[in-house]
């Protein structure tokens, strides 16, 4: 019998859905002109690599204001319905591993090692991406294969720009490895699985900037 190997992956396309692009919470950063192309990508390498595909698609009551299952904004995106993929999972809430059968399947699958990318950055992907680190899995997140909107509540404002910037960099701090699809693609041509974050090294490289004014 041949020895396992590692990385084992699986791809996670999460919420690839028109709410994103046409509906009521279009994508502002990065833009859809650069994470598109690069879902694109990241789709086009696991298929040539025999990557297993996992479609996750956001689901709410037929009368919610978004994701009303049946409506525009439910529906996946072309590029992603087209898809035959190992796995559709319909999902309630933020993480894909939250109440659905995705993690069953990924432990039958063999799989250790999760590749996220889709909508939202700071909601269902990091959602997704901390519960899967929390139950063991290693997590490489393709941050310009996703994007976020900005929000503004009691607690302040937060632009869109900065808000994912802020999701990718406590992410890569301990949760996943963060890093462009063009450098995964590397990675996966090459056999290699990501070097694995570290909280320390983070604190430890901001400690040699001053703090700002």
């Amino acid at each position: 019998m041949k020895p396992k190997t590692s990385p084992r992956r699986a791809l996670l396309l999460i919420d690839v859905q028109n709410e994103y692009v046409t509906g009521k919470l279009p994508i502002e950063y990065p833009s859809l002109n650069v994470s598109l192309p690069n879902l694109a990508q990241a789709i086009a390498v696991a298929q040539a690599h025999d990557i297993p595909i996992v479609v996750v698609q956001q689901m709410a009551a037929k009368d919610a204001p978004i994701f009303a299952q049946g409506s525009h904004g439910w529906k996946l995106l072309p590029m992603v319905a087209n898809l035959t993929p190992a796995l559709l999972v319909q999902k309630t809430r933020p993480s894909a591993l939250a109440g659905t059968g995705l993690g069953a399947w990924l432990k039958d699958s063999d799989i250790d090692t999760l590749v996220v990318a889709g909508y939202m950055s700071q909601n269902c992907n990091e959602s997704t991406i901390r519960h899967a680190a929390h139950a063991g899995w290693r997590v490489e997140y393709l941050h310009d294969a996703a994007g976020a909107v900005s929000y503004q509540n009691s607690m302040g404002l937060l632009p869109a720009k900065a808000m994912h910037e802020a999701s990718c960099i406590v992410l890569q701090s301990r949760f996943a490895a963060v890093m462009g699809t063009a450098e995964w693609a590397e990675l996966v041509e090459r056999g290699h699985a990501a070097a694995q974050p570290s909280l320390l090294s983070s604190y430890q490289a901001a400690m040699l900037y001053p703090e700002p004014p």
